[in-house]
């Protein structure tokens, strides 16, 4: 198998659900739900990689900046299965984000879902930056 999975980009996406100044309800009520799983002890976390929701293949910057690496079950998965090189494995666990995050995954959650079903303006432009970029992507995220 290739390794395929790449580090963090240097700052998180300005649509990250992880910063702090990213608008609430930008994203669907799952996707902020994955987020408070990493918070969980080692064992008890997702097997598979948080990735950007914009880069394909790049770990997103907001995920390794928020939780501590060399805790991350997923980032062990990877390395071992082959699927991350160790310099990018290294990349993630050393990652600090230039930008402010919350502190966790539970609490950019509940900020992220606090605004689902009345988007501000702020939201609603961030989501149609998004939603432009995915169109000009085939709409791979």
């Amino acid at each position: 198998m290739t390794a395929t999975l790449r580090g963090p980009a240097p700052r998180p996406c300005e649509s990250c659900p992880y910063r702090r100044d990213v608008p609430s309800g930008v994203w669907a009520a799952e996707e902020y739900d994955k987020l408070p799983r990493y918070d969980d002890p080692t064992y008890a976390q997702p097997a598979g990689v948080f990735l950007c929701h914009q880069r394909d293949g790049r770990v997103c910057a907001g995920w390794a900046g928020c939780h501590d690496g060399a805790h991350l079950l997923a980032l062990r998965i990877a390395v071992r299965a082959g699927e991350m090189t160790v310099a990018s494995y290294r990349a993630t666990v050393t990652y600090s984000s230039p930008v402010p995050l919350f502190a966790s995954g539970s609490e950019a959650a509940v900020h992220g879902k606090a605004g689902i079903n009345q988007p501000g303006a702020p939201a609603r432009r961030v989501i149609a930056k998004v939603s432009r970029r995915l169109a000009e992507h085939g709409g791979a995220a």
